[in-house]
């Protein structure tokens, strides 16, 4: 089972796209400044943890310096709405867990 580890401070979710069946590109993923990926230590194409108040999930890190310091685009994640606070998180691949 994999662990989440590193800085995290929050970020604002300033957009929010769904997509519909049969859409080209589909699936959670979070777009974000470089800057605010060199906080966290995550690169373009990373799988991520995106945890929110109430819920958390896993997306794809795409980089984007198009959008504001400190602010989110989040796509398919289940339970994020636009203006939420989220965190996103390094997912943690070399920490053995319980089961290794």
């Amino acid at each position: 089972m994999a662990k989440f580890s590193g800085f995290s401070p929050p970020l604002q979710v300033v957009g929010f796209i769904a997509t519909r069946p049969g859409d080209v590109e589909r699936g959670p993923m979070v777009r974000m400044r470089p800057e605010d990926a060199l906080i966290r230590l995550v690169t373009d194409g990373e799988l991520v943890r995106v945890q929110s108040e109430r819920h958390a999930e896993l997306a794809v890190l795409q980089v984007d310096d198009s959008l504001p310091r400190g602010g989110v685009v989040l796509r398919d994640v289940v339970g994020a709405s636009p203006s939420e606070i989220v965190r996103i998180l390094k997912l943690d691949t070399d920490t053995a867990g319980r089961f290794a």
